[in-house]
C-alpha cells in the first residue's frame, strides 16, 4: 500500500482506523454534580477562567474503553490550547464511527490482549512506549523500533499489570522530548477487581468525580503557538516552559459537590518537577494517598505534601465533605529547593535568562520559563452544591505482593555528568550495547546513587514494577517527608517504575526480572528529564534468558 507523506502541521489528514465492535462507551465532558438540587451558577473567577478539559466522548481526552483493535496516528492537529488562539501540535488520533479522538484514555481490563496499529504520519522517526506496561521488549517502544515517517508498527500484547494509571508516549531516540512536548501523550488506566471494588466504594465515576490530571509546563509565542527551541544549556539542564497546563487547559477550574474525589495525576512535563499540595485560603489541606506509579497502596496514607517528577504518577484522594458552597482550594506546587548544583558548577544563566541559538531569538521571542522549584497555582477547584454523601475511604485498599527477596549483592548504579553529558555508570546510550545484563527470574537490588554536582534524576525502568527499599544521603525537604527510618515518602510505597533520586542520594530499589517472554529482551533504563534521555542519559538492560 502506497502511504502519502504527511505534513507535521496537517490537521485534516483522513486516516485508517480499526476498533473492536463495543469498544467505545460514552462519558460527559463536564463532571456531574450529585447536586439534590439545582445550584445557582458561581461567579467567575478571573484568575482561573478556563473549565478543565475533562475525558470525554470525543475529541482531546475522549474515552475508549475495552480492549481490541485500535489504530493510533501520530500527526499534526490544530487545538486552542490557549483560548482562542488555535495552534499547531502533535497528538495520538484514532476514530470510530464517525468520532474522532485525540489522545484518548484508553480503559482497559486487566488481563485484556491488545492490538494496536501505530501508524507514524509525521516527518521523523516515531515510536510509542507503553510506560509502566510488562511486555516483551517487541512490544515496548525500544527506540530501535522507531519507524520513519509513512510507517506503522503493529503491537500485540495481554494487559498484565495490575490496576494503576499508566500512560502511553513516543520514544525515538533524540526525539523524544520534542514529540511529547508538542502534545504526543496519553493516559492508560488499568482496572480489575481491586480498583472495582474501590470505585462501588466511593461511588467514582471517571471524568466525573475520578479525574486524570496530566501538567505540563510549556512556553508559547504571542500567537499561541507552542516554542520548543532549547539552548545547549536547556538541553543539558532540562527545557522549562513559563505556562503550567493541567490537561492542557491554562488556568484552569473544576466545579465540585462535597464529597470526596479522586485526582489521578500525571506529571507529564519534560523537566520540571511539583511539589503538590491542596491549599484553602492561607492553610493546607491534608489529602489521602492511596495510589502510585504501579497501582493501589494496602492502605491509604494522609500527607500534606509530596514531590512528584516527570513520568511519575500519584492517586490521591481529596475529602470536600466539610466544604461549603462557594469555597475555592487549590492544587498548587509549594516553593522548594530544585538542587541545580550543576548550574553553580558550570555557570550556566539562571532560568529566565535566555539564551537562544543563532535564527532563533528574536524570531520565537517565547515566554521566560518560571523558575525550578518556584511556587506555581495549577488549578482552582470551587465547591458549587452542597450534597448527601456518607461513603468512606476503606482502610484496605489492597492486597500488596511481599517485596521480594535477592540473594545478590546490590549493584550500584551511578549517575553522574562529565565533559557536558550526563551519565549512568560513566557512560552514555549506544544502541548496539548492552552495559546491563541480568538473568531472567532473579531478584537484583539496584544502589542508584545520584553523584554532586548534579540535579534531581527520575529514573526509569522499562519492562518491570520495582519497590524502593530505602532513601539515604536525602535532602531536608524530602527527609521531613518520609514516613519511617527508611526514609521512604508515601509517593516511593508500592509498586513504581520511576523512582526521583535527589543530588548526593543514594535510593536502592528492588527488582524481579521474572517474566514469560521467549528469548532475550532488550529494555531501557533511564532518566526521565526528557532532554537527559535524549542527550544519552540511557542504557540498554538485557535480560538474559
Amino acid at each position: 500500500m502506497n502511504r502519502r507523506k504527511f505534513v507535521l502541521a496537517t490537521a485534516g489528514t483522513a486516516t485508517a482506523v480499526g476498533l473492536a465492535a463495543g469498544f467505545l462507551r460514552s462519558h460527559r465532558p463536564q463532571p456531574r454534580v450529585p447536586a439534590a438540587k439545582a445550584e445557582a451558577p458561581l461567579p467567575p473567577d478571573p484568575a482561573f477562567p478556563n473549565p478543565l478539559r475533562l475525558p470525554g466522548a470525543q475529541g482531546m481526552y475522549g474515552v475508549i474503553d475495552g480492549s481490541g483493535a485500535l489504530t493510533l496516528v501520530a500527526k499534526g492537529v490544530e487545538h486552542p490550547i490557549l483560548p482562542g488562539k488555535p495552534a499547531r501540535m502533535l497528538a495520538f488520533e484514532a476514530e470510530h464511527q464517525g468520532t474522532r479522538f485525540h489522545n484518548p484514555v484508553l480503559r482497559v481490563r486487566a488481563g485484556s490482549p491488545m492490538r494496536v496499529s501505530f501508524w507514524n504520519a509525521l516527518e521523523e522517526m516515531s515510536i510509542i512506549h507503553w510506560h509502566g506496561l510488562k511486555v516483551d521488549s517487541n512490544n515496548d517502544g525500544h527506540p530501535h523500533y522507531a519507524v520513519p515517517g509513512g510507517a506503522t508498527y503493529d503491537y500485540h500484547f495481554t494487559v498484565e499489570n495490575r490496576a494503576a494509571t499508566y500512560w502511553y508516549h513516543p520514544h525515538p531516540h533524540h526525539l523524544t522530548g520534542k514529540q511529547v512536548y508538542h502534545g504526543l501523550a496519553g493516559f492508560f488506566i488499568v482496572e480489575d477487581d481491586e480498583e472495582l471494588a474501590l470505585q462501588k466504594s466511593l461511588d467514582l465515576k471517571l471524568a466525573e468525580t475520578d479525574i486524570p490530571l496530566v501538567i505540563q509546563d510549556r512556553r508559547f509565542d504571542e500567537a499561541g503557538e507552542l516554542v520548543f527551541a532549547p539552548t545547549a544549556e536547556e538541553r543539558f539542564h532540562g527545557h522549562y516552559g513559563g505556562e503550567v497546563l493541567v490537561n492542557l487547559t491554562q488556568r484552569p477550574h473544576l466545579h465540585v459537590a462535597t464529597r470526596i474525589y479522586r485526582f489521578r495525576i500525571l506529571n507529564g512535563s519534560n523537566a520540571r518537577l511539583y511539589r503538590l499540595a491542596f491549599r484553602q485560603g492561607g492553610r493546607l489541606l491534608d489529602y489521602t494517598v492511596i495510589g502510585t506509579d504501579g497501582g493501589l497502596l494496602d492502605r491509604p496514607l494522609a500527607v500534606g505534601n509530596s514531590f512528584l517528577a516527570p513520568g511519575e504518577r500519584v492517586d490521591v484522594l481529596l475529602d470536600l465533605r466539610a466544604a461549603g458552597r462557594g469555597d475555592a482550594v487549590t492544587l498548587v506546587s509549594l516553593p522548594f529547593d530544585a538542587m541545580r548544583q550543576e548550574t553553580a558548577a558550570r555557570g550556566a544563566p539562571a532560568h529566565g535568562e535566555l539564551t537562544h541559538p543563532a535564527g532563533h531569538g528574536a524570531a520565537v521571542a517565547p515566554q521566560a520559563p518560571a523558575s525550578d522549584g518556584a511556587e506555581l497555582e495549577l488549578l482552582r477547584i470551587r465547591v458549587r452544591s452542597k450534597t448527601p454523601y456518607d461513603r468512606t475511604t476503606p482502610q484496605v485498599l489492597s492486597r500488596l505482593e511481599a517485596v521480594p527477596d535477592s540473594t545478590f549483592s546490590p549493584r550500584l548504579v551511578v549517575l553522574d555528568q562529565a565533559n557536558g553529558k550526563w551519565r549512568i555508570n560513566g557512560t552514555t546510550y549506544k544502541g548496539d550495547e548492552t552495559p546491563i545484563v541480568v538473568k531472567r527470574g532473579t531478584t537484583e537490588i539496584w544502589d542508584l546513587r545520584n553523584v554532586p554536582p548534579t540535579m534531581p534524576h527520575p529514573m526509569h525502568i522499562h519492562g518491570f514494577q520495582f519497590r524502593v527499599l530505602s532513601r539515604e544521603g536525602s535532602p531536608e525537604q524530602q527527609r521531613r517527608l518520609a514516613l519511617d527510618k527508611s526514609g521512604l515518602a508515601a509517593t516511593d510505597l508500592g509498586w513504581k517504575d520511576t523512582v526521583l533520586v535527589w543530588p548526593g542520594e543514594t535510593v536502592r530499589i528492588v527488582t524481579d526480572f521474572s517474566h514469560p517472554f521467549l528469548g532475550d529482551q532488550v529494555y531501557l533504563v533511564h532518566c526521565h528529564n526528557l532532554e537527559h534521555e535524549d542527550g544519552g542519559m540511557m542504557l540498554n538492560l538485557k535480560v538474559a534468558a
